[in-house]
């Protein structure tokens, strides 16, 4: 069987990327289908049932790049994987809509998963995005945070993360105060960079409408007015978590981000962990959960954790067999 659809609507050149990219990326999605696209003309060609779901992906796309620019090898994964589910809103509208443009690049969602993540953000005060690494959980909220800013929703933005993964050890590293929790902070600026004009930034920073500030820094301050993004959640004490979230003024929205996998406090309780079974439930709180379907990194990532993820299953399950549930010191049962 063969079919035709006409590349209309898109730079071309963009649309199909440097070697006819986009042709490659299908054909890795759709390997009974072949693709050749000649001028505006897209042809495929193979089994019936075959080319008429890639038509479906390839029309989708099309779409997709008419709204909001060039497309990517994951989003012709998640357009193919949206399409072959059939259920809910068409993929070029869960996708498409940007957050915001940074130096010509819009940000918006990949997935279906992050989209939801973001539509969360705008309808609860606080969120919390938990999920494995290269879900996207910190860089979409620094964009939401953006947003709120360019509106005029709040007046700052408030980045903060736990100084020490492992523990109190600041003491034990050279320099100054600020020499010391650099490290710890660098991702947070690094974010706020690659988000807003670079000459901006020290401005922001300097008149106090941007802080970036270890979380210790919170305590006894009340934040209104401001979108607060707690990042590395995993390694805050369920303490610590009480008090960030209990900093929640007037006027303020908070995100809360983490992967209750990589929790690096060697004894006590990740307070990421605690909160997700006291405040579940709660009104105008919303648990956001992505997964590897939701990694926005190399396609091998979503692989690694998901081989991760089943070792723990089973060793969990062998530990269980043995000598009943382990319980986290700090941990309550559930």
């Amino acid at each position: 069987m063969q079919r035709t659809v006409l590349l209309t609507g898109v730079d071309l050149a963009s649309f199909l990327g440097h070697r006819d990219q986009l042709i490659a990326d299908l054909e890795s999605q759709h390997p009974a289908v072949a693709f050749h696209a000649r001028d505006e003309v897209l042809n495929l060609r193979g089994p019936a049932d075959a080319v008429i779901a890639a038509e479906q992906v390839v029309l989708e796309v099309l779409e997709l790049a008419r709204r909001s620019g060039p497309v990517s090898r994951l989003d012709v994964r998640e357009v193919t994987r949206m399409v072959h589910d059939g259920n809910g809103p068409t993929a070029a509208q869960v996708l498409s809509a940007p957050i915001l443009t940074v130096r010509g690049t819009a940000v918006r969602p990949q997935t279906r998963g992050q989209r939801a993540y973001v539509d969360a953000i705008d309808t609860h005060t606080i969120v919390f995005g938990i999920g494995p690494a290269g879900t996207g959980k910190t860089y979409l909220a620094m964009a939401k945070a953006v947003q709120a800013l360019q509106r005029r929703e709040v007046s700052k933005i408030i980045l903060t993360r736990p100084a020490v993964e492992a523990g109190e050890r600041l003491g034990y590293l050279p320099g100054t105060l600020e020499d010391k929790i650099d490290p710890y902070l660098r991702p947070l600026f690094d974010a706020v960079g690659s988000m807003m004009d670079p000459e901006i930034v020290p401005k922001l920073l300097a008149s106090g409408t941007i802080e970036v500030a270890p979380l210790a820094y919170m305590r006894g301050r009340t934040l209104n007015e401001s979108f607060v993004i707690l990042d590395e959640a995993q390694n805050t004490t369920p303490e610590q978590m009480k008090m960030f979230l209990t900093r929640l003024g007037y006027g303020s929205k908070m995100v809360v981000t983490g992967d209750v996998t990589q929790v690096d406090l060697p004894l006590a309780a990740s307070g990421l962990r605690v909160v997700s079974r006291i405040l579940r439930g709660v009104e105008d709180i919303h648990f956001a959960e992505l997964d590897s379907d939701d990694i926005v990194r190399h396609s091998l990532v979503g692989r690694i954790v998901d081989a991760y993820q089943t070792y723990s299953d089973t060793e969990r399950a062998g530990n269980a067999g043995h000598s009943g549930r382990h319980q986290t010191p700090g941990e309550s049962p559930q």
